[in-house]
């Protein structure tokens, strides 16, 4: 059975996966820079604001994340059909072994996407910085190593990015179009930020699962498309994601407040 979108954009059949992971290859070194030159603009950026009233930016942070939402959406629905596909009319071990997304011209132009939207999202901490919102170690921490493992993995052509991506998208999809309505000044339950945030923390229990999963086959001599040091560095991401999330989501929905009396007697 082929796989067939109802709809292909002339722009994701042009698009040709060898050129650009030949350029990856030779440059993919370069996240490392990105990533330095975020810190010191992120972190440059709060000693400045520090002196200076915060920036509102409402409306212009309410358009980009309209548009990422739209972009993860638009990532959501096409990774989701490839993926589905895979799973159905092969397995779930080629989805997770077999890179043919990558040379599958709509999955592999969304996921070359996905690749450069982990450098443009780096512009989110722009707007906490300057609306002096807490800018909070999980983060940056989150952004740049994301950043440095998407752009590493995609030189290896690692078969489990196909789960990785599609995940991503997903959660991103609901992410942004809540920071959007947030700023646009919509009331949204409180629920609805826990759901969030449930789903970021079963993504990185997804993460966890799937490389123990794909360690299992490597093991026992099985081909998998993605390197021992892939495997390696996949793991400890997700799992340091993970510690972060549960302990984020602990702090801010399940731990309790203290009193004001109790409060005094810590000080």
């Amino acid at each position: 059975m082929t796989l067939n979108y109802s709809v292909v954009f002339e722009f994701e059949r042009q698009y040709d996966d060898h050129t650009f992971w030949e350029w990856m290859k030779e440059n993919w070194t370069l996240c490392y820079v990105y990533s330095a030159v975020y810190v010191v603009l992120i972190f440059g950026g709060k000693w400045v604001m520090a002196r200076r009233p915060r920036y509102d930016l409402r409306p212009y942070l309410a358009l980009w994340s309209a548009m990422l939402a739209i972009f993860s959406i638009c990532g959501t629905l096409r990774m989701w059909t490839e993926l589905i596909y895979s799973v159905t009319n092969y397995s779930l071990q080629y989805a997770m072994c077999v890179p043919s997304y990558y040379t599958r011209e709509v999955a592999g132009f969304w996921s070359f996407l996905f690749v450069v939207s982990k450098v443009v999202e780096l512009g989110d901490t722009v707007f906490i910085v300057l609306r002096k919102t807490p800018l909070i170690f999980l983060h940056w921490y989150h952004h740049i190593t994301v950043l440095i493992y998407v752009w590493a993995t995609y030189t290896e052509h690692a078969a489990s990015g196909r789960m990785f991506c599609t995940m991503n998208y997903t959660v991103h999809s609901f992410m942004y179009t809540y920071y959007a309505l947030r700023a646009l000044r919509y009331n949204i339950p409180k629920w609805v930020n826990i759901m969030i945030t449930l789903m970021q923390l079963l993504q990185m229990v997804i993460g966890v699962v799937i490389n123990i999963w794909v360690y299992q086959i490597k093991s026992r001599g099985e081909p998998c498309q993605q390197s021992w040091d892939n495997l390696k560095y996949a793991f400890l991401m997700y799992f340091s994601y993970f510690v972060l999330f549960a302990n984020f989501f602990y702090n801010a929905y399940l731990k309790k407040p203290l009193h004001h009396h109790e409060q005094k007697k810590q000080h």
